[in-house]
C-alpha cells in the first residue's frame, strides 16, 4: 500500500493534552518545525475532554505556594480573557484548584499552539513507528484520508497511553501488572443547581447520603465518596463521582483500556453510572431538587494505562520525601491520589511534608530505549504511586514545556535528546517563567 506523505518535521508531538500542547508550544517557540498530532477534534486531552480544573499549581496545606509557571501561567491568563476563572480549595485538601470553562480552554490551547507556529493535525492516530538503531525515523498515522507517513528528528510521546513507545517496541509497565490500576471516571455536569442550598451539605454529609442511597438498593453507586464542585457558570456543578474498573487478566497478561474492547465497555459503563449518579443527586441531595443532567464528558477519564520506562523512574519514596534532583525541570506538591476499585471508600491520599514539593527529573522524561524520544504527561517514567501524584495537570504542563525545550535543543545537536546540557535547558526554562526549585518559589 502506498502511504500518503505527510511531510517532515524537526519535532513530532503525539497527544495534545496539557503535556503535549505545552511541549509543542515550547519547541516551536525555539525555532524548530513542529507537528502536533491529536486523536480528538480539539486540543487539550483530559483538560478539555474530561475535566474543568487544574490542580498542581499550588501546594496543599495552610500556606499555599505557587510552584508551576511558564506555559501554565499563559494558559490561565488566556482563560481569564474569556471569562471567569475560579480559584477554589480541593475537596480533599489537595491544594488550590483553578476551575475554568472547558469550551474556553479548547480555544486557548489553539491560540497558544497555532500562535507559536505549530502545525496541528486533528483526528489522527499513530498506527506504526519506524525505528532504526533506537531512533524513531517516521510514524504512520491513521487519518480520515487514509494512512500517511510523517518523518521526524525528535518525537515527544505525550499520548497519555504511551502509544508511540508501544508501537516502537520501547519498554513500559502496563497499569495493573504490579500494583492495582487506578480506576476510570466519566465526569458530568448538572444544571439548575441551587448552589447556596447545596453548600449547606458538607463533604461527609454528601458521602453519608451516597452510602444510604446505595444501601437502600434503589441506586447503583459504586463510589461512595465522590465529589461535586461549583463552576464559572451560575447554577452548574461538575462532578467526579463515577468509578469504572478496567483491568482484566487473560492468559497471564494484563490488559487495560488501551484495548479497544475494554475501552468501549468502559465508555458505556461510565455513561450508565453518570445517569445513575445524576438521579441520586436530584432525589437525595439538597440543592439538586430542580437540577438536571447538563452534559457528559466527551470521553471517559483515564488515570493510567502505560507508564514508559525512562532513564530514571521516580518512586513513592521520592515523592513523599520531597526529594530534589540535580536534573529537575519542575516541581510537584500534589499528594498521591490513588483511586482503587471496589465499592465504598476506594481513594487513598498520602501527602508530602507541609510546604514542600518533589522535583521532577528530566531523566524521567527521556525514553530509556531510544536516542530521540521524550515522554511527558501521565505516561512518563514513574511507579504507580509516584504517578498518582505527578500526573496532576499543572505538572503535565511543566513536563511538556521542559521536553519541548529539550527537543528543540536536541534537533540542533543531531537529534540526541540526551545531548542538551542541563544548564542550557534550565536557563531557557527559567527565562520562560518556569519554576524549577523551591528556592525560586515566591513566598
Amino acid at each position: 500500500m502506498d502511504l500518503a506523505d505527510l511531510g517532515t518535521y524537526d519535532v513530532v508531538v503525539v497527544g495534545s493534552g496539557a503535556a503535549g500542547s505545552s511541549a509543542a508550544i515550547a519547541a516551536a517557540r525555539s525555532g524548530v518545525s513542529v507537528l502536533l498530532v491529536e486523536k480528538l477534534p480539539f486540543l487539550g486531552g483530559n483538560s478539555t475532554a474530561v475535566l474543568d480544573t487544574f490542580y498542581g499549581f499550588y501546594t496543599p496545606g495552610e500556606r499555599s505556594l505557587k510552584i508551576v509557571g511558564g506555559v501554565g501561567d499563559e494558559v490561565v491568563a488566556g482563560l481569564n480573557r474569556y471569562g471567569t476563572v475560579l480559584h477554589r480549595p480541593n475537596t480533599y485538601g489537595a491544594g488550590m484548584g483553578v476551575t475554568y470553562l472547558a469550551e474556553h480552554l479548547k480555544v486557548v490551547w489553539e491560540e497558544l499552539v497555532v500562535g507559536a507556529g505549530v502545525t496541528v493535525m486533528l483526528h489522527a492516530f499513530v498506527q506504526e513507528v519506524d525505528v532504526s538503531d533506537g531512533a524513531i525515523t517516521s510514524l504512520t498515522l491513521a487519518t480520515k484520508a487514509g494512512l500517511g507517513t510523517v518523518r521526524c528528528r525528535v518525537v515527544v510521546d505525550a499520548s497519555g497511553d504511551g502509544d508511540v513507545s508501544h508501537h516502537a517496541g520501547f519498554g513500559y509497565e502496563t497499569a495493573g501488572d504490579i500494583d492495582p490500576a487506578q480506576t476510570l471516571t466519566t465526569t458530568f455536569r448538572m444544571i439548575n443547581v441551587d448552589n447556596e442550598k447545596r453548600s449547606s451539605v458538607s463533604k461527609d454529609a454528601l458521602h453519608s447520603l451516597m452510602a444510604e442511597a446505595a444501601e437502600s438498593g434503589d441506586y447503583d453507586l459504586p463510589r461512595r465518596e465522590g465529589s461535586d464542585h461549583i463552576t464559572p457558570i451560575e447554577g452548574m456543578t461538575a462532578t467526579v463521582m463515577t468509578r469504572i474498573d478496567h483491568v482484566e487478566v487473560k492468559h497471564g497478561h494484563t490488559i487495560n483500556a488501551t484495548d479497544p474492547r475494554i475501552l468501549t465497555r468502559a465508555e458505556m459503563e461510565g455513561r450508565r453510572q453518570a445517569v445513575e449518579y445524576a438521579r441520586f443527586l436530584v432525589d437525595r441531595v439538597p440543592g439538586y431538587e430542580r437540577a438536571a443532567l447538563g452534559a457528559l464528558s466527551t470521553q471517559v477519564g483515564l488515570r493510567e494505562t502505560r507508564r514508559v520506562y525512562g532513564d530514571y523512574r521516580i518512586t513513592k519514596d521520592d515523592v513523599l520525601s520531597a526529594r530534589q534532583f540535580d536534573d529537575q525541570i519542575g516541581l510537584c506538591g500534589a499528594p498521591i491520589e490513588d483511586h482503587h476499585g471496589g465499592h465504598g471508600t476506594g481513594t487513598t491520599w498520602e501527602y508530602l511534608p507541609e510546604g514542600l514539593a518533589v522535583g521532577i527529573p528530566r531523566s524521567t522524561l527521556t525514553v530509556a530505549d531510544s536516542s530521540n524520544t521524550l515522554v511527558a504527561g501521565r505516561c512518563f517514567s514513574a511507579t504507580h504511586d509516584a504517578q498518582a501524584s505527578i500526573r496532576s495537570m499543572a505538572q503535565c504542563m511543566a513536563m511538556g514545556q521542559a521536553v519541548g525545550v529539550v527537543a528543540a535543543d536536541a534537533v540542533a545537536l543531531g537529534g540526541d535528546v540526551r545531548a542538551p546540557t542541563m544548564d542550557s535547558v534550565t536557563d531557557r526554562l527559567r527565562s520562560a517563567g518556569a519554576v524549577l526549585s523551591m528556592d525560586e518559589v515566591a513566598t
